[in-house]
């Protein structure tokens, strides 16, 4: 079926995007915060974000000004639910007709390739990493379907490329940071490790730092590891934290407000997240926003040298990536910056600068300009450059 209405945005308005997203705030989560740090801060079209309901949702969108329409059946759409998404989405799209649709992860490619086909809305889709390796085929239709791709790292652009080798056009925009008011660091009683992440999936490494911690604490005997973070895999790390004998050094905090996390991060000695590869060798993690959130406080940080961790830390200069599967290795480097002070210090000065360049408003800056690329002409028009540096696929 063709174009029910021409190409492009009506004149003298603004764009109208329509974001859709199976995660979105106050449920916690890295894509979560992707997709609100875009509604909130793209100032150049009209928004409207699809979304689904959630616990606080209400509150929420109340005090975030934003136009949210939420859909209901759950916070955490899987199989039939995400059809209820896709389904609200395109019969919200029949009345706003928006001029872009933004699918913030493949499972609302359908709802996005069907808005392109019946509105002529251009398309652009979010690739993160872990869902290409959990759904090749629906990664491989988003690709195909989408006028343009944004990737998170390189490492997720080289996944879409195995994937959807026929994908149009790949863009490497990486994750931001929010850029704290005040990163002084606050006092703090002991040696602090910490962990931000939710303890649903083993790649980010909890185990790992378990057995970490054994080794970094025969070294630095008052290290305390402080774990921000809920998750189904919290219990079997509680029994683990005791086996190794290690549970009065660790504090397993759940999920906390935001403001919580951050003065976390001002507190901290060291951020880290030692994320491998799941099994198989695919996926895992896309970028890691922790990552440059630790480095936004001055914090140097430990990460895994695999996967898009190699993109968020630069190795030596504001972190450093070893063999996640290796806790000798872990400890080994999560020891060498509590207990070298210049060493830290330089690393997460260089990690604070890195954070400014990937501040939120210049990555929405980059976003906003690709999804306007285009508008009024052809899908084949050409579009913005990709991050520099970085080639298209």
């Amino acid at each position: 079926m063709g174009s029910m209405r021409p190409d492009g945005p009506r004149p003298g308005a603004r764009p109208r995007l329509l974001i859709v997203t199976p995660d979105f705030p106050p449920a916690p989560g890295g894509i979560q915060v992707v997709a609100h740090r875009l509604a909130a801060g793209i100032v150049g079209m009209e928004i409207e974000v699809i979304a689904p309901d959630s616990p606080g949702a209400a509150q929420f969108d109340a005090a975030s000004g934003l136009r949210v329409r939420r859909v209901r059946g759950g916070g955490a759409l899987r199989g039939g639910r995400n059809a209820l998404l896709n389904f609200a989405a395109l019969a919200h799209a029949l009345r706003f007709r928006p001029d872009v649709t933004l699918s913030a992860h493949i499972v609302a490619s359908p709802a996005a390739a069907a808005i392109r086909r019946l509105l002529g809305a251009r398309t652009v889709q979010y690739f993160h990493a872990e869902e290409i390796g959990a759904k090749p085929r629906l990664a491989d239709f988003a690709a195909r379907h989408a006028d343009d791709s944004i990737a998170v790292s390189a490492y997720t652009a080289g996944l879409i490329a195995d994937v959807a080798p026929s994908a149009r056009r790949v863009h490497v925009i990486a994750n931001g940071a929010d850029i704290p008011v005040d990163p002084s660091p606050r006092p703090v009683d002991r040696p602090t490790i910490v962990t931000i992440a939710r303890v649903e999936e083993r790649y980010k490494g909890h185990d790992v730092m378990v057995r970490a911690l054994a080794l970094v604490l025969a070294k630095v005997p008052d290290a305390q590891w402080v774990v921000i973070g809920d998750g189904s895999l919290r219990p079997g790390l509680e029994q683990l934290a005791r086996s190794y004998g290690v549970a009065d050094a660790v504090r397993f905090l759940g999920a906390v407000r935001d403001d919580e996390r951050d003065a976390w991060l001002a507190r901290a000695h060291v951020l880290a997240m030692p994320s491998r590869l799941p099994a198989g060798q695919f996926a895992g993690e896309g970028f890691g926003i922790a990552y440059l959130e630790a480095a936004a406080y001055g914090k140097p940080v430990v990460a895994g040298n695999v996967g898009g961790a190699v993109d968020a830390v630069a190795d030596g200069e504001t972190g450093l990536l070893v063999d996640p599967n290796d806790p000798l290795a872990v400890a080994e480097a999560i020891t060498r910056l509590l207990c070298d002070g210049e060493l830290a210090a330089r690393l997460g000065a260089a990690g604070q600068a890195r954070a400014q360049q990937h501040a939120w408003p210049k990555v929405v800056e980059r976003v906003e300009a690709l999804l306007l690329a285009g508008l009024g002409s052809s899908s084949s028009g050409q579009a913005p450059a990709p991050e520099a540096g970085r080639p298209n696929r």
